[in-house]
């Protein structure tokens, strides 16, 4: 039985299974919570001490009862992949609890011909699905053993890939026993980065990339996937979670044939630190729910 390890315990957030739990209480008892349950949300992936609080907010929304499969879609960040992987584990280890993979879906969108298979190590070396893993846990806790997931690793995907893989997602979008987390951060900004974009008239530097990240914020708001292209066609901004979100979108267009009433709302939105000058950078992050 192949499990994938928890290879950021330790390093990006607490391995101790009591300490990550009160953490992840705490923060979870501070966010605000919405009238309607998420139907998906997008949440952070950065190690806790900055993005945990954030990622609460989205992770407040999702009602654990009738769900029984969680969809979490990831960047890769280490992988050339031009398309999209699924993994080859049947488990997932957390500090809280280990994940079940659903092996059926897995094989379902296998055999359409456009998934590859990770390896075992790009599987490890990955962050951006781990991270939302122990957030799942705990908040499906009360479903423990009743619920299985699918991690989809995304490569660096274009508008028509994104459209297509959304369409073979949009059927379990429309499903109600299914739940979807978009990893994603936002602004990389800095030298570092390589992206150092700056409009003064919304005055230092750091009111800035939270003014651009508030326009893509904005197309996801408006669950506008063409919109969405072009503002990162314009502005370049560095969502490391671009891709994800753009089949997010496409996913949300299709389902919307059958279901009209979907709305995205953005809850919380920080920055690792506010950057005044051209030597400093930060990564934003930005978390939210789709509702119906």
């Amino acid at each position: 039985m192949s499990e994938r390890e928890a290879t950021h315990a330790g390093t990006w957030y607490k391995s101790d299974r009591s300490v990550l739990n009160g953490q992840l209480e705490s923060w979870l008892s501070k966010a605000k919570k919405e009238d309607k349950p998420a139907k998906a949300i997008i949440s952070p992936h950065a190690g806790y001490t900055y993005c945990g609080a954030c990622a609460a907010f989205a992770y407040k929304q999702i009602d654990p009862k009738e769900i029984k499969r969680v969809f979490i879609l990831g960047p890769s960040h280490h992988y050339g992949l031009p398309g999209c992987a699924l993994t080859k584990n049947v488990w997932y280890k957390t500090p809280l609890y280990n994940l079940e993979i659903d092996t059926e879906v897995n094989a379902d969108l296998f055999s359409s011909g456009y998934f590859e298979k990770m390896e075992l190590g790009t599987d490890e070396d990955e962050h951006s699905i781990e991270m939302q893993l122990p957030y799942v846990a705990k908040v499906m806790e009360s479903r423990r053993g009743k619920f299985t997931i699918v991690p989809i690793l995304v490569g660096s995907t274009n508008k028509q890939k994104e459209a297509l893989y959304g369409g073979l997602l949009s059927k379990y979008l429309l499903q109600p026993e299914n739940l979807f987390v978009i990893s994603s951060d936002f602004c990389h900004w800095g030298r570092r980065f390589r992206y150092t974009f700056y409009d003064k008239s919304f005055g230092k530097i750091y009111q800035s990339i939270e003014a651009l990240d508030k326009m893509g914020m904005a197309k996801i708001e408006d669950l506008d996937a063409n919109g969405f292209h072009e503002y990162l066609k314009n502005y370049s901004n560095t969502i490391c979670g671009r891709h994800p979100i753009g089949i997010f979108l496409h996913a949300v267009e299709e389902a919307k044939k059958h279901n009209k009433g979907y709305k995205f709302k953005f809850l919380s939105y920080s920055q690792s630190g506010a950057c005044t000058s051209m030597d400093d950078s930060s990564v934003s992050y930005a978390a939210g729910a789709l509702t119906i």
